[in-house]
């Protein structure tokens, strides 16, 4: 069973920048191609970034050139650093795990999630 524990979300004005740690506990993680996600409130959860094994990664276009992803498999933990935060960035950012090969952007294809992490944007 994994387990993944999602951090460092909290209030940041505009423009300013926050970084989201996801701590994965079980499995083999170096195996594993990490996603985060997000919800907004009244939304629907969106694709946000994904990391693969062997380090490529992929992103929703309304993220893309602001929000990177990362993994230290050593560490067994990914991260999403976020820069440029604007008010519509605000939701509950959650990590996920696929433990199958390749990039996914589908919701579905992720087999473990997180808690979630709130991020409020204020303008």
């Amino acid at each position: 069973q994994v387990q993944l524990v999602e951090s460092g979300g909290g209030l940041v004005q505009a423009g300013g920048s926050l970084r989201l740690s996801c701590a994965a506990s079980g499995g083999t993680f170096s195996r594993f191609t990490m996603g985060w996600f997000r919800q907004a409130p009244g939304k629907e959860r969106e694709f946000v970034a994904a990391i693969g094994r062997g380090g490529n990664t992929y992103y929703a276009d309304s993220v893309k050139g602001r929000f990177t992803i990362s993994r230290d498999n050593a560490k067994n933990t990914v991260y999403l650093q976020m820069n440029s935060l604007k008010p519509e960035d605000t939701a509950v950012y959650y990590c996920a795990a696929d433990l199958s090969y390749g990039l996914e952007y589908r919701e579905y294809k992720y087999d473990y999630w997180g808690q979630g992490t709130q991020v409020t944007v204020s303008s």
